[in-house]
Order: structure tokens, then C-alpha cells, then sequence
């Protein structure tokens, strides 16, 4: 018998559920079948009397489950609870849907949780810390009681909340308890599981998440955190959202795309995926491969599809999307280059920047103490004074000025979330500029800082927040700048290549290729960092997925152009 048991949430497609959950029993893993209660009885019969044959293969007692409503949550109860009763070989639960789909063979995932007896995954995050949600309530779905169904009954729900915010009440949350979110796949060991399902308390927390807006992504999120001694916060179920929040679909297409990700169980798949089901469930031994899951690999991708949704192409005009006419002609007078995160991740980048495209970089314009022009000026062109109060008097004339100013001569400079972000929203609307982020890069100066790990994590989740809704502000439909966009993981992989644009675009008098790189900081440990902060309820996500147990590889040097000699 498998130390892993699997708990299968089924609502349509349920042929697909069974040769899924035909896959699971074969390799030794018992199966407990929670199947929706709106699903009548003649269908729900037949799907028993198709698996009647697997004597581990198990039904639970069935709940109505409705999006964002209580019942996924007693299903997951229900159907965790018959797992720890009737199979006590079972160390880890894992909770799956019916469309879910193990991408590698079970052997792997079972040899993967052995090694990590002790150890949950589920994704937990307080909203205090982390923007989990899309268009959608924050903390007040803790605070604010959700009686009516969100898809069912959208003008109930949209007027009681309003009515509860005029009036102004607020629930208490349970004593002991801080409200956690995270995606509600997750995989739990024996002692959490039955430590929360045991719990004498569990009767005041099962009515109180009963009101809570989506509680199957907030009830067993914050219960661990009470009894877990060692979470990875983060899921084995590779789960993408679209900007809207909206799950993606992986169809027959994305076969290659999931294969690279090696992650265990990808959700959510389309039931006539055939190739899918094919590829993934045939018939196989398990090499006892311990690669660590790494969606990562496919984030790019989906990144640069949302991108592709949301902003559309440059200079495509079409009758669904039809973009908005500026109104002003040209903010500033000149082409000017922005670069944030670039003097986190490497030492002395303007130094190293200067001397490639004999440009002016200054350091940070929007310092909070001052103004950091280049070469350490306290005066510039125009009797520019460099006193943070006069350039945030009003910060937008300060950088009209300073490009008029000194026009015919290209200006750098670094920004950054620690800086004023007052002049973010110009910068996004200016034609003129050019902007290059590496996103989450702030992180590096925390991670080679002396700080304690508290105030780390408190200044960690302040700076992406700010960076987040600058990125937003890049990403909105009303930018016009020229905008690049690297997570930091993506960046380190190959960063000659982004150097060599962004020298290039410069227009450097100089246009040969670089033969010196600036020096990038020490970033080993750094993956084990992140995850430190991930274990401690806040979720660094801007900068890309590293992996835990091994560094980035940095570039040791630079490759040469080769050149004939005559």
C-alpha cells in the first residue's frame, strides 16, 4: 500500500475522472471520490459501478459544491477523513479535481513525499502581505459574512456587501487563528490533517468559514499554520489564472509545454485533450526522478500570452480593440532611458553603463533624500538643483525640465520602489521613454543585507507591493512608453543578450558587440531565501521561480564575437 492517498473532487467529465483515478489505484495509491451532489444519481451510480472493480478506490459522502461557497471545503473534509480511517499506511493526502492530470509517474510523486515525510505543501499567504486576489475582496472576505452565491445571485451578493460596509460590520475572527489564502490543491501529512480535522475547536472554525467568500482557498490555508512544523508554501498542482482570474486550460497543444515543467499534477485539462490522456496516463515504470517541480519554466510563456491579451500588439488596430487616443503632443522633448533593478543585481552599473554608450547616467532622480545626478552634481544644466523638496514640489516639471534641458545628450537614470512614485504614471504615458525592469531584483540588496529575517519579510512584502502596481501601471492599456519587462530569474539566465538591446537602442557611438559585462552580485543562497520568505506567509513572485535547492547559474564570462585577421 502507498504512503500517498489521493482525494479526487469531481463535478463533469467523470469518464475522465475514472481512467484518472484508474491511473493513481494502479500504482498502489488508495483514492477516496468526492462527486458533486448536483450530479443526478443515475449518472453518479454508474461511475460507482464503473470503479467497483478497484477495491481501493473509495466514495465519500456527497456535498453540493458551488464555486466560492462551503461546499468544496465539506467535501474535502468528508473525503479526508474516510482517507485517514480506512488506509493508516497513508502518510500524505494529496487533493486533486477530476480534471486534474499526474504528468509524472506516480512512483515519482510517492518517492518525492518519502523523502519529505514531515513536510506539507499547500500554499499559505496572509492578504496582509501578498495581492493573491484579482478584482476581487482582500481581507474583507474574512470580516464580512458572504450568505448568497457569488454566480448564482450576483446583485444579492454585490448589495449585501455594500449594505454590510455602510453599516459598518465587521465579523470577529476566531481567537488563535490569522487568516491565510493559497490555492486550495495542496498535499497535507497524516498529523496536520487529522490535527485540524480532530481539532475540539473545529466546530466554532467550520461556522465561521462557512460565511467566508471562497473558503476552500482560505479554510485549510490557515488551519495548518496552527499545526504544521514544517510547511513549503507552495503547491505540487501546477494551476494557471489568467489576468482575470480565471483558470487556464491546457489543451493537446501544450503537450511539450507540460512536459518541461515537471511538475506531478497539472489542472485544469480539457476533457477531449485526448493526446494528453494519452501521453500522460499510458502505461509506464517510474525512474524515482526527485527533479523538484519547477512551473517556472512555463511561466514565460503564459506571461507573454497575458501580455499578449491584455496589451495587444503595437500598431494594431482592430474593431475588438481599439486603443485610445492621446491627448498630449509629446511630454518631454527627448528620448530618455529608465532602468530599475539593474543597480541591485549588478555592482557599479552606471559606471559600467556610462563607459558603453558615452552617456549621462545619473543614479536615482527619485531618491527620497535627493536628487542623484551623475558624477555626484548638485547642479545640473538649467541651475536643476538636486533637493528632493523643490523636484517633488512638482515632480513632473522637474523631469520635463531636466530632458529639455539637456537635449541632444541622452539621459539614464535608476528607478526603483524604494524611490518617489509620483512620477510613475508619466514616465508610463511619455513616448519618449524607455523603460527596462527586473522585476523582484530589489530583493537582492534585503537578501545580502543584516537585517533580521521579521523586518526583512515586512520590507520585502512593502517593496513588491509598490513595484507591483508599477509594473500594473506599465501593463495598463494607457502606457505608451517603450517598456521591458524581465523577471529577475528570467534575466540572469542570459543577460548579454538584454544588455546588447538595451545598448544597442541607446544608440551608442560605439555599435560593436560587448566584450565586458558589468559584475553581477553573489546571488548564492538566494533561491533558499526566497523560499524562506515564502515559508514565512509571504510570497515573492515578482522576481521569477527559483529553484530551493540549487543556485542560479551565473555566467562566468563573456563570448567574444569571432573576427577574421588579414
Amino acid at each position: 500500500m502507498s504512503t500517498v492517498g489521493i482525494i479526487m473532487l469531481v463535478h463533469t467529465a467523470l469518464g475522465r475522472a475514472e481512467r484518472v483515478a484508474r491511473h493513481w489505484a494502479a500504482d498502489g495509491c488508495p483514492v477516496v471520490i468526492h462527486v458533486d451532489r448536483k450530479v443526478n444519481r443515475r449518472t453518479y451510480s454508474a461511475f460507482v459501478k464503473s470503479l467497483e472493480d478497484l477495491p481501493d478506490v473509495r466514495f465519500s459522502q456527497r456535498h453540493t459544491c458551488e464555486w466560492g461557497t462551503w461546499g468544496i471545503v465539506a467535501a474535502s473534509q468528508a473525503a479526508a477523513a474516510q482517507m485517514l480511517a480506512q488506509y493508516p499506511d497513508v502518510r500524505h493526502v494529496y487533493l486533486a479535481s477530476g480534471s486534474c492530470l499526474p504528468l509524472r509517474p506516480v512512483k515519482d510523486l510517492v518517492s518525492y513525499l518519502d523523502a519529505r515525510p514531515r513536510t506539507d505543501f499547500i500554499e499559505s499567504a496572509t492578504t496582509a502581505d501578498v495581492p493573491w486576489t484579482v478584482g476581487g475582496l482582500d481581507h474583507e472576505r474574512f470580516t464580512l459574512r458572504f450568505p448568497f452565491s457569488w454566480k448564482r445571485h450576483r446583485a444579492l451578493f454585490d448589495a449585501y456587501v455594500t449594505l454590510q460596509r455602510k453599516i459598518g460590520i465587521k465579523r470577529r475572527i476566531p481567537n488563535g487563528i490569522t487568516p491565510h489564502m493559497g490555492s486550495q490543491w495542496w498535499c497535507l501529512t497524516r498529523q496536520t490533517l487529522s490535527a485540524i480535522l480532530e481539532d475540539p475547536d473545529r466546530p466554532e472554525y467550520d461556522t465561521y468559514f462557512e460565511k467566508v467568500w471562497i473558503p476552500d482557498e482560505s479554510y485549510f490555508q490557515t488551519l495548518s499554520r496552527l499545526y504544521s512544523t514544517n510547511i513549503e508554501s507552495r503547491s505540487l498542482t501546477l494551476s494557471k489564472f489568467d489576468f482575470q482570474g480565471k483558470p487556464h486550460i491546457f489543451y493537446d497543444d501544450h503537450l511539450q509545454l507540460l512536459r518541461r515543467s515537471d511538475c506531478f499534477v497539472a489542472r485544469k485539462i480539457w476533457p477531449h485533450a485526448d493526446r494528453l490522456y494519452e501521453a500522460f496516463l499510458c502505461d509506464g515504470d517510474g525512474h524515482g526522478k526527485m527533479a523538484e517541480p519547477q512551473p517556472g519554466k512555463i511561466d514565460r510563456i503564459f506571461a507573454k500570452a497575458v501580455d499578449r491579451r491584455t496589451r495587444g500588439r503595437a500598431g494594431l488596430v482592430m474593431q475588438s480593440r481599439k486603443p485610445n487616443e492621446g491627448w498630449e503632443n509629446g511630454v518631454t522633448s527627448g528620448k530618455y532611458s529608465v532602468f530599475q533593478g539593474f543597480s541591485d543585481l549588478f555592482e557599479n552599473f552606471e559606471d559600467w553603463l556610462h563607459k558603453s554608450t558615452d552617456t549621462r547616467v545619473h543614479g536615482h532622480l527619485f531618491a527620497r533624500k535627493r536628487v542623484e545626478y551623475a558624477g555626484g552634481q548638485t547642479v545640473m544644466n538649467g541651475a536643476m538643483s538636486d533637493s528632493a523638496a523643490i523636484r517633488d514640489n512638482d515632480s513632473h516639471a522637474f523631469m520635463t525640465n531636466l530632458i529639455w534641458n539637456t537635449r541632444g545628450e541622452r539621459q539614464c537614470f535608476q528607478f526603483g520602489p524604494a524611490d518617489n512614485q509620483a512620477i510613475s504614471w508619466f514616465l508610463a504615458k511619455d513616448t519618449n521613454a524607455h523603460i527596462s525592469v527586473i522585476s523582484g531584483a530589489w530583493a537582492v540588496p534585503l537578501f545580502r543585507s543584516n537585517l533580521n529575517f521579521s523586518a526583512l519579510r515586512k520590507e520585502a512584502a512593502r517593496l513588491q507591493k509598490i513595484e507591483a502596481e508599477f509594473l500594473n501601471t506599465l501593463r495598463s492599456p494607457y502606457t505608451k512608453a517603450r517598456i521591458r519587462i524581465w523577471t529577475m530569474a528570467e534575466f540572469i539566465e542570459a543577460p548579454m543578450e538584454p544588455l546588447q538591446t538595451i545598448v544597442d537602442e541607446i544608440g551608442a557611438k560605439r555599435m560593436s558587440r560587448l566584450s565586458e559585462a558589468p559584475r553581477m552580485a553573489d546571488l548564492k543562497g538566494f533561491g533558499q531565501f526566497l523560499q524562506n520568505l515564502k515559508n514565512q506567509g509571504m510570497h515573492p513572485y515578482l522576481m521569477g521561480d527559483f529553484p530551493v535547492a540549487q543556485d542560479p547559474e551565473l555566467p562566468s564570462s563573456v563570448s567574444r564575437k569571432p573576427y577574421l585577421v588579414r
